[in-house]
């Protein structure tokens, strides 16, 4: 029984160092989100840091300073979304879909 426990404690060294690996690749990707047909672009990494925002002047009123407001958070919450779901998508490549507590 030992044994089957060495080659468990193993595997899931493995999983660990390759979870890392791709903690450390997932930061260097990049995802893309926009708001009001492209008027506010907001880009995100794998680590859920929003990386840069480009706001058109079009989307520059300042009569209406809560549209660019709006326009800002939804293209920033997509943008985290799409980050968050590329992070699964990889994360459950390496641990064959199981969802285990804690990783994400």
């Amino acid at each position: 029984m030992a044994k089957g426990l060495g080659n468990i404690m193993k595997q899931a060294q493995q999983m660990q160092q390759k979870m890392a690996r791709l903690q450390e690749e997932l930061g260097t990707r990049e995802v893309e989100a926009s708001s009001g047909g492209g008027m506010v672009t907001a880009v995100v990494n794998g680590k859920q840091q929003l990386i840069s925002l480009n706001i058109e002047k079009g989307a520059v009123d300042p009569e209406d300073v809560e549209m660019l407001q709006d326009l800002v958070v939804a293209a920033v919450n997509e943008a985290i979304k799409k980050s968050q779901d590329m992070m699964q998508e990889e994360m459950g490549k390496i641990t064959g879909g199981m969802n285990i507590p804690g990783m994400f």
